[in-house]
């Protein structure tokens, strides 16, 4: 299998539970001390229902909301996360894993209470000549939606390998 045909391919799916502790938890690790992420009263006089989620806060919440009976069946299927098989093949050669651009687009409020479906797949790879390597981008775009199906975030997240 070529490295492009891994474009489409699914990388993971999960459902998160946003908590109050982990949003004021990751606020605080970002050194955020808005009132709206601490304190319901600060949230609801903002024009929330309850504490909204920090910008930034979905890259990190499969580490902060995943419940593991919740999660439904791996989407990646008996293959495994294509990325990893990818990143393999692309180090066979030595050279450097990196974190590229990374976008968010915010379509509504994400707050705590609510319940996210998440599905991310590889939407391209290609390369670029540098003055000295080949490198190699993967992007990847990770979409939360509530449980009607409404979008809430998109994620578009840029891995990049530089090749010896």
């Amino acid at each position: 299998m070529e490295i492009k045909d891994y474009i489409g391919t699914p990388t993971g799916a999960g459902i998160i539970h946003v908590e109050r502790g982990s949003v004021s938890r990751f606020a605080h690790a970002i050194m955020d001390a808005n009132p709206v992420y601490h304190d319901l009263r600060a949230s609801e006089a903002a024009g929330f229902t309850a504490p909204p989620v920090p910008p930034t806060w979905t890259f990190s919440a499969n580490f902060l909301g995943a419940r593991p009976e919740d999660q439904p069946q791996d989407s990646t299927g008996e293959k495994g996360n294509p990325i990893v098989k990818i990143m393999q093949e692309l180090m066979k050669g030595g050279g450097l894993m990196l974190h590229g651009e990374q976008e968010f687009h915010y379509h509504q409020p994400v707050q705590c209470d609510d319940v996210l479906y998440w599905q991310s797949k590889i939407t391209d790879i290609y390369t670029k000549e540098s003055k000295d390597a080949l490198m190699t981008f993967i992007v990847t775009e990770n979409v939360f939606r509530k449980a009607d199906g409404a979008p809430v975030v998109t994620e578009i997240f840029n891995l990049i390998h530089r090749g010896k």
